[in-house]
């Protein structure tokens, strides 16, 4: 009863003129929300701040009016500001078409020029037209035509523009510029001119605080000092460090080198190689390669290791050799000439059609082009095998030249399933033609044990000893032998049982070490 008396007393007091004046302001507003288009609605609306003349013109077709503004033309919109020489400012569309001296500022770093712009409030876009330029603190975009996107900062050209940023000049038909991360995204014909170096790319992105390039697709870079090429990657272009991937290859003018993927600091000339990684030096027709390496400029050095392998490169032979690690360093004599020094330790084996050899570690000197050998080594030319406590084989022209076993010298070859050729020394001096061991000289402590026979029979053994024995080969085979100094020998008949067979005091037969092929240098067997 009480709700029905109150409702009584309010309709008593509200007037029906009261109610006919609400319902006119709500279809007025109503009628407003549908003449105004559908992108503006909800949209804060472009502010005219200042003309020196603003001329109000009526648009015959849709019957709204629209301003010509003349003169020192300034217009907000939300947080962007517009100023030209003239303009065409439509309030119901929310947009405006400005004329000569273009210029939009957002925030305090970023300003667009151009000579002709149009500009749509609703969707917060900006069309500029003829002399674009887009500057954001040190980068400045040059282009005929450029799009800006205010509420996502993102600025595009579709017809070539050029980027200048610190010393860095780009170029491109395509990009895009994100100003809220300062990156720019570049496609087709991509370019950066930099006094040091030239780089191009099919795609590329930058960005301009870090002054950081990264490229996706085929991309080069050339420099006096320097050539770079890689399918994706990085160069940080203020502190010359790139990381290069997908078919990397970096040419540092010293060294080639390629990896899976590679680091590089141009500046101290020191990288990093993973994966199928490999140096080549032309110079000295060499190759290095393993699955991980590091590198220095100057002074030249490397080092490679996890499936090492250094290959002497050679139109007649080339030399294969492995190693747990291979590492080089360039040392001085004391003329002050450098000269480089080559290493590899653990488990090493060689390859090369005329010779094989292994031993736990040598050094290569290209000074005088001498390979050491250490650690129970053994070398093998044709069907003799030479061991001793340690070897140096003399190279000349990437060719072997003489070899000098030192110290317990002892070669051997192999006549048949039982019996050994022996000869052993303190010391043994082979040497080389066309790579082809021809003759071996036997100094201090003499002692041989080799077969008599024709064709495949053997007749009788000769055991003798002297101080000096020579050796001629032909072949690879023992063809003379001569004792020197003092010789003493028997000849006796050869056994029919393999224990019948003598062998000299330090005889081993290694041949299950023999690579046999270069894949087999990285086969590590038990001695």
């Amino acid at each position: 009863m009480a709700e029905i008396n109150l409702f009584k007393s309010l309709k008593k007091k509200i007037s029906f003129r009261h109610i006919i004046y609400v319902a006119v302001v709500l279809l007025s507003f109503n009628i407003q929300q549908q003449d105004m288009p559908q992108e503006v609605r909800g949209k804060r609306r472009i502010y005219l701040k200042h003309a020196d003349e603003d001329i109000i013109l009526r648009d015959k077709l849709s019957g709204k009016d629209w301003h010509r503004l003349l003169g020192n033309v300034s217009l907000e919109h939300n947080n962007i500001l517009m100023s030209c020489d003239s303009a065409h400012f439509y309030p119901d569309k929310n947009q405006v078409t400005a004329y000569s001296k273009i210029h939009i500022e957002q925030g305090d770093t970023l300003d667009i020029y151009g000579d002709y712009l149009f500009y749509d409030g609703g969707i917060a876009k900006a069309l500029l037209n003829g002399n674009a330029e887009l500057v954001d603190k040190e980068t400045h975009l040059y282009t005929n035509s450029v799009s800006y996107d205010v509420n996502a900062e993102i600025a595009e050209y579709t017809d070539s523009g050029r980027i200048i940023n610190g010393e860095n000049t780009l170029t491109s038909r395509k990009g895009r510029y994100y100003a809220s991360t300062k990156i720019f995204n570049f496609k087709d014909s991509v370019k950066i001119v930099n006094p040091d170096y030239v780089m191009k790319a099919d795609t590329m992105d930058y960005n301009t605080d870090t002054k950081t390039a990264f490229f996706t697709g085929p991309s080069e870079m050339k420099g006096d000092s320097i050539y770079l090429y890689c399918e994706r990657g990085w160069y940080d272009t203020e502190n010359n460090i790139s990381r290069i991937w997908k078919n990397a290859m970096l040419d540092n003018k010293k060294q080639i080198i390629r990896g899976d993927s590679l680091y590089y600091e141009e500046k101290n000339g020191y990288g990093q190689a993973f994966g199928n990684a490999s140096i080549t030096d032309t110079s000295y027709h060499l190759v290095v390669a393993g699955d991980y390496a590091w590198y220095f400029r100057e002074p030249e050095r490397f080092l490679v290791t996890d499936s090492a392998v250094f290959i002497q490169i050679s139109e007649k032979d080339s030399l294969f050799l492995h190693g747990d690690t291979i590492r080089s360093v360039t040392a001085t004599d004391t003329a002050g000439k450098s000269f480089r020094i080559m290493s590899a330790y653990y488990k090493c084996r060689i390859f090369s059609n005329d010779m094989q050899a292994k031993c736990d570690s040598l050094a290569y000197s290209f000074q005088d082009s001498v390979i050491r050998f250490y650690n129970e080594p053994v070398l093998w030319s044709e069907e003799n095998q030479m061991t001793s406590d340690s070897m140096a084989l003399y190279t000349k022209n990437r060719q072997a030249e003489r070899m000098e076993l030192f110290s317990s010298a002892f070669i051997a070859s192999q006549v048949d399933t039982m019996r050994f050729n022996q000869i052993k020394g303190r010391s043994l001096t082979g040497f080389f033609r066309d790579n082809e061991l021809y003759k071996i000289v036997i100094r201090g402590n003499g002692e041989s044990l080799y077969y008599l026979g024709e064709g495949d029979e053997i007749m009788a053994v000769n055991k003798a000893t002297s101080s000096d024995i020579e050796i001629d080969l032909e072949d690879g085979k023992i063809s003379v032998i001569t004792e020197n100094q003092s010789p003493e020998g028997i000849i006796d008949p050869p056994s029919t049982t393999p224990q019948g067979n003598p062998k000299l005091d330090g005889f081993m037969w290694y041949d299950h070490l023999r690579p046999k092929n270069k894949m087999e240098i990285f086969n590590t067997r038990p001695r």
